[in-house]
This record gives structure tokens, C-alpha cells and sequence, in this order.
């Protein structure tokens, strides 16, 4: 298993990503998106071609691998009337550019889903279809979060984009149903459940984001919490994901800056980010160190030894 985390959760600029990686004494991220001198924050797949070429000797030169790329293809904020050719473009510039960071897996989205269900289902699973084709003939791995979008609308939704688009893999995100509305239901849409949405989604998970909040009724909003402190079952999922022999990454996803109570300034921003991207990482490892501590205990008062079962998709 791997422990890793979503790089511009540490910090905004590569520097402080790497560092906030080698405290950790974690040798991979997964890659999102960086800001530096003369650039604004920009996903790292479509960074200009010379500052790419830099960012990329810099994590060569840290002995800093990528596991997984999250890239902006055909997110939350991407209509699906939007010209499929700008879709194209990305994935023509991501796929050289994943082989030279030499990661095999990809993060994409299928679309803003709007207030009201898709008129037109058919033109996301085409367009859904085509890309994961493409990323697959290139000896490369798709995998589609559940978040604001065509898949993430029930975990229904996620299994039928699935069936649509063979090859594709999921990439769960423990938090996200707490801010998705159930849409395979009447509504008023009621609020999804991670665990249902898990247990309908396991066999088909290749990696995972470790994010945790819980629901402040005052404020009609997330409040995001320490991993395994929040409504996001994150516990129980990792324990089942553990017992099930899943061996992928737990990629952290903190949305750090909520965690820190002191009032945060821009200039140390970056410094907030990599204290509590650490700090969330390392209570990661604890809680997991604690799961398989009480399995092994669990294990050792049965009258027997138990055939384990299995992850159920056959992994990369």
C-alpha cells in the first residue's frame, strides 16, 4: 500500500510539495496542480512546456515519483456542450507527459451535471469512452472520481458510466457523497451514503482519496475534519479495503487550511498548507497502523485460520 497525497494540498508551489513528501518520508505524490515564479496556479498536465520540463527535473532530482496525475479532463466545472476537441487537446498533451513522469494513472471527471439529470446521457458515455480509449491504447490507466459530476450523481450512476466505458476504474473519494445529492432518488434529492456508495464501488477502486468532514447543520455546509473524526466512514472503509487485500494509494486530500485554527495571512500560506498536509498524513498512517493492529488481533483469537478474501478487480 501506498501512502501519498494531492500535492497542492501540501503547497502551492513544487518546493513545498516535495518537502511536505520527504517529511513525511513518502517517495510519491499525486500530482494536481502548481503555481511558481511568473505562473498562476495552473493544473501540472497543462503547464507551458518549459516550466513543465523544469518541474519534472525537480522531482527526479528529489527521487519524488508520481502515482496518479488529477487532471482537470472533463471535471465538475466542464459542461458537456462544451466542444469535445477541447477535451482532445488535453488528453493529446496529457499522455506524453504522464509517460515522462512515468505514472500510469489519470484522474478524469464526465462533466457538470447541472440541477437537473443529463438530457443527454449518450454524449457523456461517448465522450467518456472515446478518452479512456485513448488513455488505454497508450498503455495507460483511467480512473474516474466520484465528485460533481455524470458518475458521482449515485453510486447507480457511477456502475452504469462503468458498464459504458470498459477499461475505466474508480478512483473513491471517502468525503465526496457527504456533498452529493442522491439523484437515483426522487426529489427532493436526499444526501448520499460513502458507505453504500463503497460497498457498490469496492470492486471496481484502484485508488483512493482520504478525506473526512461532517455536516454542520447551522451553517449548511462541510466542515472537513482529521481522517476517521468525520462522517466519511473513512474508518470503515479502510478497514474493509484492508481485509479485502487492497493495495493501491491512499492519496490525502486534507483541505488543510479548514483544519488550522490560527488566522492564516498569504504570506504564510504555504506554511499552513505543509503543516497540516503532515499532520494529516501522519494520522493517516496511525489510524491504518491501528486497523491492521486490531485485524491481527482479531485474526490471531479465531479457532482457525480464514482464507483472506480477495480485492475484488484484478489491479494493474
Amino acid at each position: 500500500m501506498i501512502f501519498t497525497g494531492i500535492s497542492d494540498e501540501a503547497a502551492s508551489s513544487l518546493e513545498g510539495q516535495i518537502r511536505a513528501a520527504q517529511e513525511l518520508g513518502w517517495d510519491q505524490l499525486e500530482l494536481r496542480a502548481v503555481a511558481g515564479p511568473g505562473f498562476a496556479k495552473t493544473n501540472f498536465l497543462d503547464l507551458p512546456e518549459a516550466t513543465f520540463q523544469t518541474a519534472t527535473k525537480q522531482f527526479e532530482t528529489a527521487r519524488v515519483g508520481i502515482c496518479c496525475v488529477s487532471s482537470t479532463i472533463m471535471n465538475w466545472s466542464r459542461p458537456i456542450e462544451e466542444p469535445f476537441e477541447v477535451t482532445l487537446a488535453e488528453v493529446r498533451r496529457a499522455i506524453p507527459r504522464m509517460k515522462q513522469l512515468g505514472t500510469r494513472f489519470v484522474r478524469l471527471m464526465s462533466f457538470k451535471p447541472g440541477d437537473q439529470e443529463y438530457k443527454i446521457p449518450a454524449e457523456v458515455f461517448r465522450r467518456v469512452r472515446e478518452v479512456s480509449n485513448r488513455f488505454l491504447d497508450a498503455g495507460l490507466r483511467p480512473l474516474h472520481e466520484n465528485c460533481r459530476n455524470y458518475g458521482g450523481m449515485s453510486w447507480q450512476h457511477a456502475l452504469e458510466l462503468l458498464d459504458k466505458c470498459p477499461g475505466l476504474q474508480w478512483l473513491f473519494d471517502t468525503a465526496n457523497p457527504l456533498f452529493n445529492s442522491d439523484r437515483s432518488k426522487s426529489r427532493p434529492w436526499p444526501q448520499q451514503d460513502p458507505w453504500e456508495f463503497w460497498e457498490n464501488l469496492r470492486g471496481h477502486t484502484a485508488h483512493l482519496h482520504i478525506k473526512d468532514a461532517q455536516q454542520d447543520e447551522a451553517a449548511n455546509q462541510l466542515k472537513y475534519c482529521w481522517p476517521g473524526e468525520g462522517q466519511g466512514r473513512v474508518r470503515d472503509i479502510l478497514q474493509d479495503a484492508l481485509e479485502r487485500g487492497y493495495d493501491g494509494a491512499l492519496s490525502i486530500e486534507p483541505h488543510t487550511v479548514t483544519l488550522l485554527q490560527d488566522a492564516p495571512s498569504s504570506a504564510d500560506q504555504d506554511e499552513r498548507l505543509r503543516r497540516g498536509f503532515v499532520e494529516y498524513g501522519r494520522r493517516l498512517e496511525k489510524l491504518v497502523d491501528d486497523l491492521r493492529t486490531a485485524s491481527s488481533r482479531v485474526a490471531a483469537s479465531r479457532p482457525s485460520i480464514q482464507e483472506a478474501r480477495p480485492f475484488e478487480h484484478e489491479r494493474a
